[in-house]
């Protein structure tokens, strides 16, 4: 009898509270970290910077060398 019991542990109980284990772990890992927040935010405002410093060259080469665009 203990063996039975053993077996239906291992082969009902063990693999659920394994998979119960590892969604309770993947809700709290669901979001973003604070630092990975800081890191997007950042990435953001560089991107943001670049785009408007792309955008002031290409006006400048527009005045400075009218054509750019066709030459590639």
């Amino acid at each position: 009898m203990p063996e039975a019991v053993a077996i239906l542990f291992t082969i009902c109980v063990l693999p659920l509270a394994i998979v119960m284990h590892y969604v309770t772990k993947w809700k709290a890992t669901k979001g973003l970290s604070e630092a990975e927040e800081r890191m997007l935010e950042d990435l953001w405002r560089d991107s943001q910077a670049m785009e408007s410093r792309l955008n002031a060259l290409e006006t400048i080469l527009d005045d400075e060398v009218p054509g750019w665009r066709k030459r590639t």
